[in-house]
């Protein structure tokens, strides 16, 4: 029976189960990508984790790109998620962008495969497939727009555009991300020699980009 109490057809009833699979495979895809690295993902452990002989597989996913591929349109969307979820919680412009550092940080220690997958190249020769870059795109414009809603409410400092403050804020909280993850990544967001930098980094920021800022008394 659905979950609803309605009995299920034998078309839905495939439907799901060949969804599930799907779920397991990517969820044993990311375990492997966790613990051997992103590059070493093996499609023979894949099937072995899951209960299939390999060549069945590819009756769910066309070989080892196409797996990578779902995982990278995975990453993207789970971290635009969490992200809009930060701005939704805080209305200030330099608290959103304190959010916006520590939420990046706790998006990569607690899903470092996919953290790689979709702001790194770890994988030679891989590269999303058209459709599943658009659909990408789709979803980090999404939060390119709030990022410029929230970028225009403060007063960036004279001759800094749209774009090039958005890339600044990319290079910051990418660059203090990947120098903690690759250092102290056993530390939480806000410790350890780059983590602590956040407020740091807010602060600067703020500093260089003006002090017309909402709330300020001036």
């Amino acid at each position: 029976m659905h979950s609803s109490g309605t009995m299920l057809s034998p078309q839905q009833r495939r439907l799901r189960n060949r969804q599930e699979m799907i779920d397991n495979i990517l969820a044993a895809a990311r375990a492997i990508m966790r613990e051997e690295g992103v590059a070493a993902l093996n499609l023979n452990e894949v099937a072995r984790r899951v209960g299939l002989r390999t060549p069945s597989l590819y009756v769910y996913f066309p070989g080892k790109a196409a797996i990578y591929d779902a995982v990278y349109l995975l990453a993207i969307r789970l971290h635009c998620e969490r992200m809009k979820v930060a701005f939704a919680e805080h209305k200030e412009v330099w608290d959103r962008f304190r959010a916006a550092l520590e939420t990046n940080m706790a998006f990569a220690l607690e899903h470092p495969e996919l953290y790689q997958m979709a702001f790194e190249r770890p994988v030679p020769g891989f590269a999303p497939t058209e459709q599943t870059m658009q659909a990408a795109l789709e979803a980090l414009n999404e939060l390119t727009v709030m990022v410029r809603l929230h970028l225009e409410q403060g007063d960036l400092a004279p001759g800094v555009s749209f774009e090039v403050g958005y890339n600044l804020m990319i290079a910051m909280m990418h660059g203090l991300t990947t120098l903690h993850a690759a250092n102290e990544p056993h530390l939480p967001v806000g410790s350890g020699r780059y983590g602590s930098l956040i407020p740091a980094a807010v602060s600067l920021f703020k500093s260089s980009w003006g002090t017309n800022q909402p709330g300020d008394s001036s």
